[in-house]
C-alpha cells in the first residue's frame, strides 16, 4: 500500500463529491418536468408510441408496464443474435448465436446484468453490439432509473393513488440524461484513444511471418453508456484491461467516474424530491463508509504478494514486491486495479480492468460481498437506490421498536404492509442465490464448470449466482458458464434479481403514496443524522453477514487460511 495508492482515491472521492449535486439537482429537475429543452423530440416520441403523457399510474399499471417493455425488448434481442448472419453491419460473417447462449445473452442485457458467458469479438455482430445490446444498456439503465424515481415519489406525495407514468420517466431518463453525457463522454474516449469504426476486423502480418486478426468495431460509443448506465458488458472480452476500450490511466479514472456518478447523484435527487437533503446525504454517507471499507480490504489484500509465492524465492526477496499482480493490467497496477474491483462491484457495473479470479481470497472476497449486500453501495442506476431505501425503511422500522412506537419515514408511517414489501425483497436476493449455488456444487453439471477445485470452486460458483441476482455481470473468470445448466439457471437467476424485487419495491411506492403526512413527534426518529448513518449501515451488515457469512467462511475465508499454510489446489 502507498501514498500514491491512497491519493489516487481521495482524488476520486473528491472529484465524485464535487460533481454529484449539481446532477443530482438536475435530475430531479427533469422528473419534476422542470426541463423541456428537447420538448418537441420527447412529444414526437410519445405521438409516435401512442404514449398519453398526461396521464399517471397506479404502482400495479407501472409495474405491468415496465415488465412488457421488458419482456418486448429481451423477445427482439433473442431474434436478432440468432438470424445476425442474415443482417447487416457483419463484416466478419459471424454465425447466429446458439439458442441458449442467445436466451442467456438477452436475458442479461435485458435486466442491465450484461453477463457475458462467450468471447464478444468472436461471437456478436456490430449490427447485434449496436442494434440489440446497446439498445439495452440505455433502456435497461433508463429502466432502473424511472423506477428509482417511481419509489422517491412515493415517498414524498401525500394521499396520491399514482406514482408516476412509465414511458415518461424512462423517456426522460434516456433523452435528458443517459444521451447527453454519453454523446460527450464518447467523444472524450476517441480522444484518449478508443476506437470507433464499421472496418472489417484487421489481419496483421508479425514479425515471426504469423498473422493476427486484430478486431475492430464501434467501441467508445459502447463503453460510454456501458460505464455510465452500470452496464458491463465488455465490446472485447478483456473488457476494461483492453486498450481500444480502456486506452490512458485518465480514460481508466473516467471510467471509473462514471460508474459512480449517477449512483451518488441520485441520493442528492433522493433529499430534493422528498423534501429533506440532509436525508439524502446521510445514504451518501453510509454508501461511502461501505465504498471506503470495501477498497481498504481489497487494496490492502493485493497489495500483498501471494504467500506461496513468497516463500519459493525467500533468499533474493519475494517475486511479487509490488502487490499481487497476477490477472492485472500493468498499466493500473494493484491500487486501480483493487479501486476498479470495488467500484464495478458496489455499482452492478460488472466491468472489470483485472481477473477478480485472480485476486487473493480476501480481495476477491471484497467484489463478491459487495454484490450480496445487494448492491446498494451507490448500485446500478436506479437500482442502488431503491436498494437503499428497502434497507432505510427497515432501519426505520427496527428505531421504531427500539423506542416502542409506530416508525415513521419521512411524515409517513411505516406499517405491516410496508415491511412485509421491504422483507420480500430482502429475501428473494438470499435465496435465489444459496439455493442454486447449493444445487451446483451438488450436481455434475454444476461441478463441471469449475476450473479451481477446493474453496476456490465454491467461490466461483457463489460469485457467478450472486452476480447474476445482482445484476452485476462480473464474473470469477475461471467458471465455465457458456453450458446448458448454467445458461439455463444464471437466466433465471438475473430475471428474479431484476424483476421479482422490483414487483415489491413498487408496491411499496404506492402504499407509501397513499398514506397521510404526519407531523414530526418526540418518538420520531431523526434519517438525517450522522446516527442514522450509523444505524444503516449497521443494519445493511449484519443482514449481509448473517446471510451470506457461513457461505463466505466455506469459500474465500478458507481458503486464505489454507494459503497461509501454503495449502493448494490443482
Amino acid at each position: 500500500m502507498t501514498a500514491n495508492g491512497w491519493l489516487q482515491f481521495l482524488i476520486y472521492f473528491v472529484v465524485l463529491l464535487v460533481c454529484m449535486r449539481p446532477l443530482g439537482i438536475y435530475i430531479a429537475g427533469v422528473f419534476s418536468g422542470k426541463y423541456s429543452f428537447l420538448g418537441p423530440l420527447e412529444k414526437a416520441i410519445y405521438r409516435v408510441c401512442g404514449v398519453r403523457d398526461a396521464e399517471e399510474m397506479s404502482w400495479r399499471e407501472y409495474a405491468v408496464a415496465m415488465l412488457l417493455f421488458s419482456g418486448v425488448s429481451l423477445v427482439l434481442t433473442y431474434i436478432f443474435e440468432r438470424v445476425q448472419l442474415h443482417l447487416p453491419w457483419n463484416p466478419q460473417h459471424l454465425p447466429g448465436v446458439s439458442s441458449l447462449l442467445a436466451w442467456n445473452t438477452a436475458v442479461s442485457f435485458t435486466t442491465n446484468t450484461n453477463w457475458q458467458a462467450y468471447t464478444p469479438e468472436t461471437t456478436m455482430s456490430y449490427f447485434t453490439q449496436m442494434v440489440g445490446l446497446a439498445y439495452h444498456n440505455f433502456f435497461s439503465g433508463a429502466v432502473g432509473i424511472a423506477v428509482a424515481i417511481a419509489l422517491v415519489r412515493g415517498i414524498a406525495r401525500r394521499e396520491s393513488k399514482t406514482i408516476g407514468n412509465f414511458w415518461v420517466d424512462t423517456t426522460r431518463a434516456c433523452l435528458y440524461v443517459l444521451l447527453p453525457i454519453c454523446i460527450v463522454y464518447a467523444l472524450a474516449l476517441v480522444g484518449q484513444g478508443a476506437i470507433q469504426n464499421l472496418h472489417p476486423y484487421t489481419v496483421a502480418h508479425t514479425l515471426e511471418h504469423q498473422t493476427q486478426t486484430i478486431a475492430q468495431g464501434p467501441v467508445a460509443s459502447q463503453e460510454a453508456i456501458k460505464m455510465l448506465g452500470t452496464n458491463g458488458g465488455g465490446f472485447f472480452n478483456a473488457n476494461s484491461a483492453h486498450p481500444f476500450e480502456n486506452p490512458t490511466p485518465f480514460s481508466n479514472f473516467l471510467e471509473m467516474f462514471s460508474i459512480f456518478l449517477i449512483g451518488a447523484a441520485l441520493t442528492v435527487t433522493l433529499g430534493r424530491m422528498t423534501g429533506s437533503p440532509g436525508h439524502g446525504w446521510a445514504v451518501f454517507a453510509c454508501m461511502s463508509v461501505l465504498f471506503a471499507a470495501g477498497f481498504t480490504v481489497a487494496y490492502w489484500a493485493e497489495a500483498h504478494p501471494n504467500p506461496t509465492l513468497h516463500g519459493v524465492d525467500q533468499r533474493a526477496g519475494t517475486l511479487q514486491s509490488g502487490g499481487n499482480m497476477e490477472g492485472k493490467e500493468t498499466r493500473f497496477g494493484v491500487a486501480d486495479s483493487a479501486l476498479f474491483a470495488t467500484i464495478t462491484t458496489d455499482a452492478s457495473c460488472g466491468a472489470i480492468n483485472s481477473w477478480h479470479d485472480s485476486f487473493t481470497p480476501l480481495g476477491g472476497m471484497v467484489p463478491l460481498t459487495n454484490i450480496m449486500l445487494g448492491e446498494i453501495i451507490f448500485g446500478g442506476v436506479g437500482s442502488g437506490l431503491y436498494g437503499m431505501i428497502i434497507f432505510v425503511v427497515l432501519s426505520v422500522f427496527i428505531a421504531g421498536l427500539m423506542v416502542g412506537r409506530t416508525p415513521e419515514y419521512l411524515g409517513k408511517k411505516i406499517e405491516a404492509f410496508d415491511v412485509k414489501m421491504s422483507m420480500l425483497y430482502v429475501l428473494i436476493f438470499p435465496l435465489v442465490i444459496l439455493t442454486l449455488s447449493a444445487i451446483s456444487v451438488l450436481c455434475p453439471a454444476g461441478l463441471a464448470g469449475i476450473t479451481n477445485p477446493g474453496p476456490h470452486g465454491l467461490s466461483q460458483i457463489l460469485y457467478a449466482y450472486s452476480s447474476a441476482a445482482g445484476n452485476n455481470g462480473s464474473a470469477f473468470g475461471g467458471l465455465n458458464a457458456n453450458t446448458t445448466w448454467y445458461n439455463t439457471t444464471l437466466g433465471f437467476t438475473m430475471l428474479s434479481g431484476r424483476f421479482l424485487m422490483m414487483i415489491p419495491m413498487l408496491a411499496l411506492a404506492g402504499n407509501l403514496a397513499r398514506k397521510k403526512s404526519i407531523p414530526p413527534s418526540p418518538g420520531t426518529f431523526p434519517v438525517n443524522t450522522a446516527l442514522f448513518t450509523v444505524l444503516l449501515t449497521g443494519v445493511i451488515l449484519i443482514v449481509g453477514a448473517l446471510t451470506f457469512f457461513p457461505a463466505l467462511s466455506l469459500g474465500p475465508i478458507l481458503e486464505h487460511l489454507l494459503l497461509q499454510h501454503g495449502t493448494l489446489f490443482s
